[in-house]
């Protein structure tokens, strides 16, 4: 039986939906998103690539989004339930990797160019200097923008698809709550981008959790959040050349 990162024995009773943490242990996961998300805002940038250049930006970020995931494993052990639960799906053989991967392709080219790119023409958004400060430059700034993509698709996946949108959907008693209140969480972390591109990932955020709730699993999702970031980065470098 495939696990859900949304429904579970453990996360659900009689009575409706049950939180996989205490509250108070989100209290403190929403504190630490929305105080780097102001840190970021503050600074214009990335956080971290103000006081350390890029390359020790990318590697602030990464450190932060798994002591993040570290302190979520810490609440959600707390009541029996393992990382896995929140991850969801299976892979038993190479067919259920390459639909996964399909899926997150897939959900990838409709809401992250088409969906994206639509909301940015209508509310006519321009990169800011804050995107273009954080791209990658030279060879060492690649390959850690690619580790910190990679933890990005696993961790940011894990942190509001796996962790906050089930808190959210115990909070509210509906699936739909959680999976919107999750989306304006994830907006609201990328605080350096400015109110509009906030908005668009808020509502890209809302898809993935569309996303996490009909598969069951956050894997086409970590796919496809990797590739959008690591690829988006690769794309500019090339670009500015």
């Amino acid at each position: 039986m495939i696990s859900s990162p949304l429904v579970s024995t453990q996360a659900a009773n009689q009575s409706g939906h049950r939180g996989v943490a205490a509250p108070w242990h989100t209290a403190v996961v929403l504190l630490l998103l929305i105080g780097i998300s102001f840190a970021g805002a503050r600074s214009g940038s990335l956080p971290g690539v103000s006081t350390y250049g890029r390359a020790g930006g990318y590697l602030v970020v990464i450190m932060f989004e798994w002591l993040t995931v570290a302190f979520i494993w810490y609440g959600v052990s707390r009541r029996g339930i393992g990382m896995a639960d929140l991850v969801g799906g299976r892979w038993a053989r190479p067919a259920d990797v390459l639909r996964d991967l399909g899926i997150g392709i897939a959900f990838l080219l409709v809401c992250g160019i088409g969906l994206v790119n639509g909301l940015g023409y209508l509310l006519r958004v321009v990169e800011n200097q804050a995107i273009l400060q954080m791209l990658p430059r030279t060879t060492t700034e690649v390959i850690l923008w690619c580790l910190m993509s990679l933890t990005a698709g696993f961790c940011e996946e894990l942190i509001f698809r796996g962790y906050l949108q089930r808190q959210f959907t115990a909070l509210t008693q509906s699936v739909i709550g959680g999976i919107v209140l999750q989306g304006i969480a994830f907006g609201a972390g990328h605080g350096y981008q400015g109110w509009k591109f906030m908005l668009i990932i808020a509502i890209f955020g809302t898809t993935f959790g569309l996303l996490a709730q009909w598969r069951r699993s956050l894997r086409p999702g970590m796919i496809a959040h990797f590739v959008q970031d690591a690829m988006g980065g690769l794309l500019a470098r090339y670009l500015m050349h």
